[in-house]
């Protein structure tokens, strides 16, 4: 990759890099860890280049290692999509297995002529139905989220949207100034964090929002906060939550907080996940903001 497959006794590193792909001297020219993918021998590779600098018998020298992670990506990738392909396939068998035998049910039951027991089947298939939509649109949101369209938000607006969905109490004051999102998915986020914040086993009247806008200047930032007094997580549990398809619950799809993170990060934010001194578990998105 850097001289054709040529010894590199003798040369200067900056000559063997300038013999390098671009997306090799571009990764070692930003003096920081980084990933890229290259073409060798009509096959796309990835990388990962390492750098560091160090002192030696008191000169200057700096270490560069890089690693071929091709095969480990594509492990990981396979091991992804059957990962999906086992959740897929345990909701949808739960939902059509009851769906199949109820269906089986009221056509025996209006054989008998027994029409006053139909209309509880058909709800019992209804309810199964809805559950089986919301699975797969959650799916549908996560793989098909939109770019976020910032607008200006008013906090007392959003604050009594969410509490017709969850119960949870406000802590401190809303900020003065208008929030700067996209409200749909930022609402969407919120909604998935006080849900999860009343399936850990939290009271109502203990989960709070807390709502900040915090740094000066181009730094501002808005800063959101779901804490419950639920059952916090483990550290092995805190180290895998946000990833898709992730979930000790044994209904969950794993899909509440990852979507949660996709929206944070679409903003330019981020999410964050600890627990509480005193038991629960607080979860934060910090969000760029903006004066419209």
């Amino acid at each position: 990759m850097l001289v054709e497959g040529r010894s590199l006794q003798g040369l200067l590193f900056s000559e063997a890099l300038a013999h390098a792909p671009a997306p090799l001297r571009a990764a070692a020219a930003d003096s920081i860890d980084s990933l890229f993918s290259t073409e060798l021998e009509g096959i796309e590779e990835s990388f990962h280049l390492s750098q560091r600098a160090f002192i030696l018998q008191g000169r200057p020298f700096r270490l560069y290692l890089l690693k071929r992670l091709t095969r480990e990506l594509s492990r990981q990738e396979v091991s992804t999509w059957k990962k999906l392909i086992r959740v897929l396939s345990h909701e949808l068998n739960n939902s059509l297995g009851p769906l199949s035998s109820l269906a089986h049910t009221g056509a025996e039951i209006a054989r008998r002529g027994d029409y006053a027991t139909l209309p509880a089947v058909f709800s019992a298939i209804a309810e199964r139905a809805e559950h089986l939509h919301r699975f797969v649109s959650g799916y549908g949101a996560f793989a098909k989220l939109p770019a976020p369209l910032p607008e200006p938000v008013d906090w007392v607006s959003l604050i009594a949207d969410l509490r017709t969905q969850y119960d949870f109490g406000l802590a401190g004051e809303l900020p003065r100034v208008p929030g700067w999102f996209d409200r749909t998915q930022i609402e969407q986020a919120l909604i998935n964090l006080l849900k999860n914040a009343h399936e850990a086993g939290s009271a109502g009247n203990t989960i709070e929002l807390s709502v900040q806008c915090v740094g000066v200047g181009a730094q501002l930032s808005q800063h959101l906060e779901v804490r419950d007094r639920g059952s916090g997580m483990s550290p092995t549990v805190l180290s895998q939550a946000l990833l898709p398809f992730y979930s000790t619950k044994r209904s969950g799809t794993g899909l509440g907080l990852a979507l949660a993170r996709e929206i944070a990060e679409a903003h330019g934010g981020r999410i964050h996940i600890a627990n509480r001194q005193g038991g629960g578990l607080c979860v934060s998105l910090d969000l760029p903001w903006r004066d419209a």
